[in-house]
């Protein structure tokens, strides 16, 4: 295609706006001038994304309660989309590519794709992990995926969905080497400090089941090592409801910094993280920081997501390793006292057990390694060709 494309995106929550900044990168490398319009964050529209509603109105939580209160208005506004789309040769994308969200976006890449419009998936939904079932509408709804894990495209190719392997855009972003003097200083700490990072979640109702056990176990951690710094990291929209959080679970305000966003600044800078269930347990394996992983959520949830569960790991790090290399404490075990416990066996590591630290370093350096490709480019390059195809 000699023109610069029409493409259209969504992208849902934090991670999916990070993943998708650094997809236009590559896009507008590929073609300056280009116009990228649909849903989006603030990653996206500092790159010149036209948000037409932000990515935070597709944030759920869950599979029950949680959908179910904001399911009416997500659907609105996907009809809202496909519509706006579809109203004519001169609105219509060249590409539309869907960024995570797959509950959102295999549905609406469907319906565009039966329109005649070339759909991408970027970020294959983690069928290797749960809900196998949706290779099917992957099938469906994707021209073309785009894959962040290097074992993925073989696995969809015996399903016959085209994919390509693009390497993890974080694996780029973050250094194989951190510097952790460096993130200290920036945060005011001393280099000597020890530091542990709080990390409960991104979404407000993921702060409603996390955020209590996680301070509570911070608070524990406290009385054991009073010098302890912990540091928060907070979306703006949630900070104020966080740090009231983290004072009614008897966190002084001496020893807790909540911070505006800089997730990968309290990543840098800890010795440990206490951190929820996602796409920042894979930040801090880049990190090369020792993990707990916790996760909590409605009872009924959890029972649904537990069926569908294909392999007995949650965290990332450990599905990668295809091992427990950090605790995963979920649901009922996710006790303060238990949580509290095994972030303490990580920090008396360097002088009980270091062997466990340099394996674990050793572990995370390599899985770093294997995903560490130019992904901007490579990404684009694939979505070139869907184009001119």
């Amino acid at each position: 295609m000699g023109q610069t494309p029409r493409v259209a995106m969504v992208a849902g929550e934090t991670s999916g706006d990070l993943l998708a900044g650094l997809l236009l990168d590559g896009l507008q490398r590929q073609w300056p001038g280009l116009v990228a319009q649909g849903i989006g964050g603030p990653q996206m529209e500092r790159r010149g994304f036209d948000a037409w509603w932000p990515s935070e109105r597709l944030a759920v939580h869950g599979y029950s309660l949680e959908l179910v209160q904001k399911l009416l208005g997500i659907l609105s506004i996907r009809k809202q989309l496909r519509q706006r789309l579809l109203q004519g040769p001169g609105a219509r994308p060249d590409v539309f590519i869907g960024v995570d969200a797959p509950d959102f976006n295999l549905g609406l890449e469907a319906a565009l794709r039966a329109e005649g419009v070339k759909t991408v998936h970027f970020v294959c939904p983690s069928i290797w992990a749960w809900r196998a079932e949706r290779v099917e509408k992957i099938r469906r709804s994707a021209d073309h995926v785009l894959c962040i894990f290097p074992f993925e495209p073989e696995l969809l190719a015996r399903h016959g969905i085209a994919a390509t392997y693009v390497g993890h855009p974080l694996a780029n972003v973050i250094p194989l080497a951190p510097d952790r003097i460096a993130a200290r200083a920036q945060l005011g700490l001393a280099a000597d400090d020890e530091v542990l990072a709080v990390l409960p979640g991104s979404r407000s109702a993921e702060v409603t089941y996390i955020a209590e056990p996680f301070f509570r176990a911070a608070a524990l951690i406290l009385q054991t090592r009073p010098a302890i710094k912990i540091i928060v990291p907070a979306v703006p929209a949630l900070q104020e409801r966080i740090e009231r959080m983290a004072r009614e679970c008897g966190l002084p305000p001496a020893s807790v910094q909540v911070i505006r966003g800089q997730s990968h600044t309290a990543l840098a800078a800890c010795d440990c993280t206490l951190i929820a269930s996602g796409t920042a347990t894979l930040e801090a394996a880049l990190f090369k920081r020792p993990m707990v992983i916790g996760y909590h959520m409605h009872p009924i949830s959890w029972r649904l997501m537990r069926r569908k569960q294909l392999q007995p790991w949650v965290g990332l790090p450990n599905i990668l390793c295809q091992d427990f290399v950090v605790p995963e404490l979920l649901q009922d075990q996710a006790t303060p006292r238990a949580l509290a416990d095994a972030v303490l066996g990580w920090l008396d590591a360097p002088t009980v057990n270091p062997a466990a630290l340099t394996t674990l370093q050793a572990r995370f350096t390599a899985l770093h390694e294997s995903l560490r490709r130019d992904t901007p480019r490579l990404a684009a390059d694939a979505i070139q060709k869907i184009i001119t195809a």
